[in-house]
């Protein structure tokens, strides 16, 4: 079991349920545009929000926010201490620093001690694209080792001073090195981690390599909190982080819906339906299993299973429960006939 931190209330690692973050993109002078991408984000299952502080304007911006946003904010720093520590004095509930670029000790030791006033949590960012001049010449590139290096470089600068109340990411675009950096990490400490890949490309690229290296991590019992890193809505993030903890069963919460593929047997748009079933069931907190299935001869066997479905016909389909048919319908019936019977489940 990992080591336990808090952020704003949220517990991270000691056995706590893995945490889903995300990070806004709008900009942190724009006070309500942001409050409201949170509030979107808080509605759509988000436990924590990470903002960008790159100047002192922001890190204005930032203490607004935070007096207002429902949920706990992290502070997302790069290059200059003095942005941090306003972040922390403007209420963030944690400081992420990057080591490769945030200056030296003197500097980490400055943001140590705000941290430690005010209880704030602090996440070491080790990133693929910024390690240390010093251990890409040892490595050649960015290798799990580099990241793990790096990591535990800055861990000790921190307990130096006195602080572990610290959780790590080791990021990388390369889902291989991401994972085999977690578990190197993980088999060497026992602080909380942060995982995700980073700069995953367009967004079924990012999808893929997302549920493959989170995937990965969470069924070796590795991760305490995990961002879906996409170049898309970070709301999608959030459904996305859902998604890859209902798979590997980490989550009960919310509609596992299974369907079948297309077959010559198909006589609806199925993957129509499919979609239309996703879309209107997404925030529906019910752990239920839910199937949407092209054949009304095999469907139902295929899916007994789960807890309601519906598989269609030529014109016609029905409603089945753990694989037994309850009703027959026209197909334009069946959508709503089915929110229905789930609504009242």
């Amino acid at each position: 079991m990992t080591r336990k931190i808090l952020v704003g209330g949220v517990p991270i690692g000691g056995g706590a349920p893995v945490v889903i973050q995300s990070m806004l993109n709008t900009k942190t002078t724009d006070v309500e545009g942001s409050l409201g991408q949170i509030r979107q984000l808080a509605a759509a299952g988000c436990q924590i929000v990470r903002l960008a502080v790159p100047n002192m304007d922001a890190a204005r911006g930032f203490a607004q926010i935070c007096r207002e946003s429902p949920l706990p904010l992290v502070a997302d720093i790069h290059f200059d201490y003095k942005l941090a520590i306003a972040a922390a004095e403007g209420g963030a509930a944690k400081i992420r620093i990057n080591p490769g670029n945030i200056g030296g000790e003197d500097r980490v030791k400055a943001v140590v001690e705000v941290c430690k006033d005010k209880h704030i949590p602090i996440r070491i960012g080790v990133n693929g694209g910024s390690l240390d001049k010093r251990l890409l010449e040892k490595y050649g590139h960015p290798t799990a080792e580099a990241l793990v290096e790096s990591a535990f470089a800055h861990l000790e600068l921190l307990e130096k001073h006195g602080f572990y109340d610290t959780c790590v990411s080791m990021k990388s675009s390369a889902v291989p090195t991401m994972v085999a950096a977690a578990r190197l990490f993980r088999s060497r400490c026992d602080y909380p981690i942060h995982i995700g890949v980073t700069e995953t490309g367009p967004v079924k690229q990012g999808l893929i390599k997302s549920a493959m290296g989170i995937g990965a991590l969470l069924l070796d019992g590795i991760g305490d909190t995990i961002r879906v890193s996409l170049t898309d809505d970070p709301v999608e993030e959030v459904y996305a982080a859902k998604d890859i903890l209902k798979a590997a069963g980490l989550r009960k919460e919310g509609v596992n819906i299974i369907s079948c593929p297309t077959c010559g047997r198909t006589q609806i748009d199925l993957i129509g339906l499919v979609n239309q079933v996703d879309l209107a069931l997404r925030d529906c907190q019910k752990p239920i299993t839910v199937a949407v299935m092209g054949c009304v001869v095999n469907g139902p066997g295929e899916a007994r299973e789960a807890d309601i479905g519906i598989a269609g016909g030529n014109g016609w389909g029905m409603i089945f429960e753990k694989g037994e048919p309850v009703k027959k319908l026209p197909y334009e019936q069946l959508l709503d006939a089915l929110l229905k019977r789930i609504e009242a489940l």
